[in-house]
């Protein structure tokens, strides 16, 4: 990477965008971009890009650290990495594995090995031992390419099962050894848009990961659709602190902004303390986030830069209804655009009219395009609700239910394929036709805004009543001095179902005397925790996901939980501690729950 001084973005004013907006422009910007991509099947994203580069030149297309990529540097290193694979025996329909932390370089390889048809399979570098042997074992990869920092776990995770390369010296002169020239393939060896082009995994937070597999015109639907969602141009700077091993950091964020012609500042990884003051010298405009992100920003003590910076818009998903208002008018966000998207998924949502709280709404121009119901679950069976006929139950307005898809050749699922036969599912509406689950809980209001509800599997029975922990998490979020929340069933001896146990994040403001009252007031008893644990950090996954699994195995017993504990006393309207005990009272059956 070229070590070039850092320039600054345009200024604020230049983005600051009228009242009168309309969003009918945002979708119509999207769907003529999106609409090009099939004129031409060889037309991937790697040929995209040249295109722009050939435009753009010089200028920065990826920042990291004291310097950047230019267009014309990524696009031709890029190449180098094509041509280096191409002399290893590397063919069209190939796979290989990339370990590596976010840099610009993992772009360049990922974008130079999918010129050739490679399949590049993006694994999570944070992974070790049985997990990255899964992970490297199920793409079945010719080759790994793993950074000097991962090569030793790397080497240790599949031994002598496959040709592992160390991206160190010797690479990088064996690349200084390839042509500049522009690749010549004959036609079959060119990767098409029906060609799969990169393995990405689910994160996992039950269970070992899953690869789904991402075609290269599902890459570029992505890059381009959010291209005109985001009207990205040429003075727009992105700023990427998610992991590139994710759809959302490495796929959507970067190449909405580079087929854009703008610039991507990109840092390993996030930090509250660091973050506005990167905003603002790096004159970003843009900003893609995952939910906690904004709760930790929302949080964070002031600082100076926070109310100096440049951001027009900020795109992602999993931003809490609690915190939307208070991050957007804190920081004078001119706009947020949230939306729900999956990476196995066949179908998205898109909240372009910035409601509050919402995932998406359907327009009506494109409703007839967007198959999308949401059907009644049952969570004792984890399946969707079937009526007398065998069909599932459509949901009315503000019913709860699963979110399904219907499946029209555009369901590319995973490397497993009896894990992609589990997110299909069969004889819905009528015989013979085919839906993808989305294991996601969702609920449309009167005007067509989707709201998420909850996962599927963390959705629990409590006397006789499904509770959804996501939205007992916003009650128990709303609440003075709670900075984190996650909620969870556990099993009671004697009792069907799960109670619901909270573990919470609080600073010293929190007082939880009044917290059963205030919970009283949202949620009906049932859904109600019976159970809190005050934590001094909740574990999460790399893209923020609270990692349950744990807390509820330890469930509500004080000798394993190093931290206090409460129980719902409804005699005393409290929550008060749960000795040892009153836990023995509760496993023998001698407390009303």
């Amino acid at each position: 990477m070229t070590a070039h001084s850092v320039e600054r973005g345009p200024s604020r004013s230049e983005h600051t965008e009228g009242a009168g907006r309309s969003v009918s422009k945002d979708w119509l910007r999207a769907l003529k971009l999106s609409a090009s991509i099939e004129r031409d099947p060889g037309r991937t994203l790697a040929v995209a890009f040249d295109e722009i580069a050939q435009m753009r030149g010089d200028a920065p297309a990826i920042l990291f650290g004291g310097g950047w990529f230019s267009f014309r540097e990524l696009s031709e290193r890029s190449g180098r990495y094509a041509r280096w694979a191409q002399a290893r025996g590397l063919r069209k329909g190939d796979a290989v594995a990339l370990v590596m932390e976010s840099r610009p370089d993992y772009v360049a390889i990922w974008l130079g090995l999918t010129r050739i048809g490679v399949v590049v399979a993006l694994i999570n570098h944070h992974l070790a031992g049985t997990a990255l042997a899964h992970c490297i074992r199920i793409a079945s990869p010719r080759l790994i390419l793993a950074s000097v920092a991962n090569y030793p776990k790397c080497a240790e995770a599949v031994g002598d099962e496959g040709e592992l390369v160390r991206c160190d010296d010797s690479l990088e002169s064996a690349l200084a050894a390839q042509s500049r020239a522009a690749l010549d393939l004959d036609a079959a060896a060119l990767p098409t848009l029906s060609d799969p082009a990169l393995y990405i995994y689910t994160s996992g937070t039950t269970g070992l990961p899953k690869a789904a597999i991402v075609s290269h015109r599902r890459i570029m639907n992505w890059a381009l659709w959010f291209c005109g969602l985001l009207d990205v141009t040429p003075d727009d700077r992105m700023y990427v602190c998610l992991p590139l091993y994710h759809s959302v950091g490495g796929v959507v964020a970067i190449w909405a902004t580079l087929l854009g012609g703008g610039s991507v500042v990109l840092r390993e990884r996030f930090s509250a303390s660091a973050f506005w003051t990167d905003v603002v010298e790096h004159g970003c405009t843009l900003f893609q986030y995952i939910g906690e992100l904004c709760r930790y920003l929302a949080h964070a003590a002031p600082c100076e830069a926070e109310t100096k910076h440049r951001l027009r818009l900020v795109v992602g998903n999993g931003l809490r209804p609690e915190v939307w208002p208070v991050f957007q008018k804190r920081f004078a966000i001119p706009r947020i655009l949230e939306f729900y998207a999956a990476t196995e998924s066949n179908f998205s949502l898109y909240n372009v009219e910035g409601e509050p709280g919402a995932i998406g709404r359907i327009p009506s121009f494109l409703a007839a395009s967007r198959t999308i119901q949401l059907v009644r679950y049952d969570a004792e069976t984890d399946a969707p609700l079937r009526n007398a006929e065998g069909f599932c139950i459509a949901c009315g307005p503000d019913e709860p239910g699963e979110a399904i898809a219907r499946i029209v050749n555009d369901f590319e699922g995973y490397l497993d394929r009896a894990a992609s036969e589990k997110k299909i599912l069969r004889d819905v509406f009528a015989p013979g036709d085919a839906w993808m689950r989305s294991g996601d809980l969702m609920r449309r209001d009167a005007r067509g805004f989707f709201y998420f509800v909850d996962r599927v599997g963390d959705t629990f029975r409590w006397k006789g009543e499904n509770v959804a922990t996501a939205e007992v998490a916003q009650a128990i979020a709303a609440y003075p001095g709670v900075i984190d929340v996650t909620v969870y069933g556990v099993e009671v001896p004697r009792r069907d179902g799960r109670a619901g146990m909270a573990a919470i994040v609080a600073n010293e403001s929190f007082d939880i005397a009044g917290l059963y009252a205030h919970l009283s007031a949202q949620l009906p008893a049932y859904a109600r925790p019976l159970f809190l644990r005050l934590s001094h950090g909740l574990q999460v996954t790399e893209t923020f996901k609270h990692r349950k699994g744990a807390l509820a195995a330890e469930g509500f017993d004080p000798r394993k939980i190093g931290a206090p504990v409460f129980f719902a006393s409804s005699e005393r309207s409290i929550y008060a501690a749960l000795d040892l005990a009153l836990y023995e009272k509760i496993l023998a059956g001698a407390v009303p729950l």
